[in-house]
């Protein structure tokens, strides 16, 4: 299928548009540059004219997964999300110039430092399998690299609740970093499937190519790739700087057994956490959220498909003013609406204001006369 050109970018309010940034089936994304604060921003919007229900579903879950999570550092942040003019869903985010699509396939990327991403993303995918959510998409074309060089962990596009893992739909990952299980289409995702993939992720980064890949032409369609990663096992690595320590801790990670991995993504962090020491790297901190957090007050409903976008609130006003119990507090406009109760008090004053103007007349004439008379 050729590759389609990117929708027209929105008119959004406070961001002027500045250049196309990539698009695909799901989305397109475009740079622009936000007035108030002063900044470049990444903004993700649904391809003009489309109404399909399970994309808006991917799209609000994306939004709201993100803002429960964008908070950690090594997942990409969410800034707002709304409708455009024209009436598309849109999503304004941290602009990163730069991922891992590519870099792992045309350098040797420093074993410090795929260590480094390796304990990072770990962090970020444990604390989203904290919050109930899967990623289901793990990937190095979905590790952004922000202005400062740190990896963030993106699109959660197809992440879903670790609740609903009974009767889940089975969507299609990227194969080449899909886990046995979810290749055979027996499950859409679970953490076991996560650290399959990282590892799978990981791998990759360090072998410049994924772990089933093979150099002959024609050997890397869909169907072969499938084909290889449901009966093989774990792939040796060929690439002599990467110790026998790394090699272990991924073969772990990627066994065909799903019982035989890491029970989660922290594990899988310690063990590559354990690896540097053990080769004489510092270790990678961890960034991993307390067991008492919560992310958000509310869960990420997978299932809404309503178009949503900025609603108006409302602030209760409060006021030091005494407001009589009798007193009818009644809407009205300040400009245009004369209410009886802020007349009354000005009919009770109506006497004595005559008699003010009554005298205030007398004293004028008496004055008059005065000074008539005094002009003789």
């Amino acid at each position: 299928m050729g590759k389609r050109l990117p929708s027209p970018p929105p008119i959004l309010p406070g961001l002027s548009f500045i250049r196309p940034l990539g698009s695909g089936g799901f989305a397109d994304v475009f740079l622009y540059a936000q007035d108030l604060p002063r900044r470049q921003v990444a903004v993700k919007v649904l391809p003009a004219g489309v109404h399909e229900p399970e994309l808006l579903r991917m799209f609000n879950s994306e939004a709201d997964v993100l803002a429960h999570l964008s908070a950690h550092p090594s997942i990409v942040t969410v800034y707002q999300a709304g409708i455009s003019a024209d009436g598309r869903p849109y999503i304004v985010m941290e602009y990163c110039p730069d991922s891992l699509a590519q870099r792992y396939r045309h350098e040797r990327m420093p074993l410090d430092e795929v260590l480094t991403i390796g304990v990072k993303m770990a962090s970020a995918l444990e604390t989203a399998h904290r919050a109930g959510l899967v990623h289901r998409d793990i990937k190095p074309s979905n590790i952004l690299v922000t202005a400062f060089g740190s990896p963030v962990l993106a699109d959660f596009g197809i992440a879903s609740s670790l609740a609903s893992r009974g009767g889940d739909e089975v969507l299609a990952m990227s194969v080449p970093w899909s886990a046995p299980e979810v290749v055979a289409e027996q499950t859409a995702g679970t953490v076991a499937s996560e650290v399959w993939s990282l590892g799978a992720t990981v791998y990759s980064l360090l072998a410049g190519h994924s772990p089933f890949e093979r150099t002959e032409p024609g050997e890397n369609s869909r169907e072969r790739l499938r084909r290889r990663i449901l009966r093989a096992a774990f792939p040796a690595m060929d690439r002599a700087e990467v110790p026998v320590p790394v090699q272990r801790v991924l073969a772990i990670a990627m066994a065909r057994d799903p019982q035989s991995r890491h029970p989660n993504a922290l594990a899988f962090a310690q063990g590559l956490r354990d690896a540097q020491r053990e080769i004489g790297f510092p270790p990678t901190p961890l960034e991993v959220t307390a067991a008492e957090w919560a992310p958000g007050d509310q869960a990420v409903d997978f299932a809404d498909v309503a178009v949503r976008g900025p609603q108006i609130s409302s602030v209760p006003y409060s006021s030091s003013r005494h407001i009589p119990v009798h007193a009818a507090l009644v809407a009205r406009d300040e400009d245009t609406d004369i209410s009886a109760p802020t007349l009354a008090p000005a009919r009770r004053l109506w006497p004595w204001m005559i008699a003010a103007a009554v005298a205030a007349s007398a004293a004028a004439l008496v004055a008059w006369a005065v000074l008539s008379g005094s002009a003789f």
